[in-house]
């Protein structure tokens, strides 16, 4: 596949650490401003760094955008009549809608949103997937691309703005989580370094029970709870100190100042 990522920032990096780690690109073309800070990408060779983005869609067949949403209308005049049957426009970028998308680029073009996160560049993203309907014909392709570099799941436009406060948002939350366990290791006594990798490793765990079991986080915690013990302990006084709730009420702030930014 020939790919370029328009916006080599954070995100579009991790996307492209994560297509070049699984060998899922015969070329690719990130392009940036200044590009300075991304020559080291030469190194896979078949990549090439660029600040020309009308360069990069030429030569490609794949488009996916990780810009600011500020400069996103203006990159896609500017690429527009650049593009062919060929293309296919993945964005990445946060309440930019396909209508606005198809204003400017026309409704017969494949046109996907793509919402993974950074996860993505070590091959483990929660990537969601949403398009127009000349883009339906391409959701094969985008997952088959998004899937090489963890998990995707296919959602209707109108959940995108929630799936990236659970997905994008959520690996800070998730992060902020794994750091108060790694306090609470430390107060018992383990050093820092021993506290983290304790926190990693059964936070990933965890996960990993579960997409491997199917089962409900609460059957996976009934085998580890025994009467009067010191688990149900545990998670009875972090119940009693808000643990669900404000995590649930953290995810529904995240998710109001999201929509508030859309609608401004």
């Amino acid at each position: 596949m020939k790919i370029a990522i328009i916006g080599a920032g954070n995100l579009g990096l991790s996307i492209a650490k994560g297509i070049l780690q699984s060998n899922g690109a015969t070329t690719m073309y990130l392009t940036k401003r200044n590009t300075g800070n991304i020559e080291d990408f030469a190194k896979y060779g078949n990549v090439t760094i660029t600040s020309d983005n009308i360069a990069a869609v030429q030569q490609s067949d794949i488009l996916i955008f990780a810009v600011q949403p500020g400069h996103f209308a203006d990159i896609l005049h500017e690429i527009k009549d650049h593009l062919t049957e060929k293309h296919v426009v993945m964005s990445t970028i946060t309440g930019f809608l396909i209508d606005k998308m198809e204003a400017i680029l026309g409704p017969d073009k494949y046109i996907i949103r793509c919402m993974p996160n950074t996860a993505i560049s070590v091959g483990q993203s929660m990537t969601c997937i949403c398009s127009n309907e000349m883009g339906k014909k391409r959701i094969a392709l985008a997952k088959a691309i998004f899937n090489r570099m963890g998990h995707s799941m296919q959602i209707p436009e109108n959940q995108m703005q929630a799936a990236t406060v659970i997905c994008a948002s959520g690996i800070a939350f998730w992060m902020r989580m794994i750091r108060a366990t790694t306090q609470g290791a430390i107060q018992l006594g383990f050093d820092a370094k021993e506290a983290q990798e304790l926190a990693m490793h059964t936070c990933n765990g965890a996960a990993a029970l579960l997409i491997a079991s199917g089962s409900h986080p609460e059957e996976e915690i009934d085998k580890v709870t025994t009467p009067m013990g010191c688990t149900i302990e545990g998670l009875n006084e972090m119940e009693h100190q808000g643990l669900s709730s404000s995590l649930i009420q953290g995810i529904v702030a995240s998710y109001n100042k999201i929509t508030a930014f859309k609608n401004m």
